[in-house]
């Protein structure tokens, strides 16, 4: 009786500390006087909204993290399917550590210590100050691992399937359309999900590969509703953190709806 006691005890301390933060993120938007602590407004007010409303630069922001964001996830998607597919089906000697070593790779590619020579790279093609750079660059780093998952999911198709197809008169590009592409939907959506957060909140890429205001996504917008002295303005900071997080809510809740994230099912051989 005394573990269990401990034990909720424990949970419920811990539920708190992760609570207090999102509560602070529901109410300070709407609280005219704002602080870093907790409290819940007297009035609830939509200036802070408005006010972000009219900040052009941020809400530019907005529209540019959507277009790098969907077109990352489009090129990942589409590339990872294809490579994840071809290096299942293949019979390339030691595809197994080709992943791993992709994988290990994909680690240092997105990460400050390859900054440099991505930059470089970037300049010589003369793709700096674009969206071009930036949704490459993200692609880039996520490949390996939408591939090391994707993979996952084709390795537990059975060949039969397509080769059932292929005897009917399939052709190949049939048989992967029409038979594995419907199978490994799922894991596509995960794919999906997953490269969409994590282009979306990407600060150092984009901050690194990009000049002009007008390109800026809003993880760096973000940054001019701070005061000169490098002070959080906190009511327009909650309110625009709000709006931001909107498009990765909006796309899980949507996932969850269409697909339920239920990844079981019948596969047979």
């Amino acid at each position: 009786m005394l573990s269990r006691i401990s034990f909720s005890v424990l949970t419920a301390i811990i539920g708190i500390a992760f609570a207090l933060p999102l509560l602070w993120f529901l109410f300070a938007p709407f609280n005219a006087r704002a602080e870093l602590g907790l409290e819940i407004p007297a009035v609830f007010t939509l200036q802070n909204f408005y006010t972000v409303f009219e900040n052009k630069f941020a809400m530019r922001g907005l529209l540019n993290s959507f277009i790098q964001s969907v077109g990352g996830v489009v090129l990942v998607g589409i590339s990872a399917t294809l490579a994840a597919y071809a290096l299942s089906r293949s019979d390339v000697p030691g595809k197994k550590s080709i992943t791993y070593i992709l994988l290990l790779f994909s680690s240092v590619v997105s990460g400050s210590a390859a900054m440099v020579p991505i930059f470089l790279i970037i300049s010589s093609l003369g793709l700096i100050d674009t969206h071009i750079a930036v949704i490459l660059v993200f692609a880039g780093g996520l490949l390996p691992t939408a591939m090391f998952i994707l993979r996952d999911f084709i390795d537990g198709i059975p060949k039969s399937y397509e080769e059932s197809a292929m005897v009917a008169g399939a052709s190949s590009m049939q048989a992967f359309r029409d038979v594995a592409l419907p199978v490994i939907r799922p894991g596509i959506v995960v794919v999906v999900v997953w490269a969409f957060v994590n282009i979306w909140g990407s600060f150092l890429i984009p901050f690194i590969l990009l000049r002009s205001d007008e390109l800026m996504p809003a993880s760096v917008a973000i940054y001019s509703f701070y005061s000169e002295a490098g002070t959080p303005i906190v009511t327009l900071l909650a309110a625009y953190a709000l709006i931001y997080s909107f498009p990765v809510i909006s796309l899980y809740l949507f996932v969850n709806w269409k697909f339920g994230f239920r990844f079981f099912g019948g596969i047979k051989a």
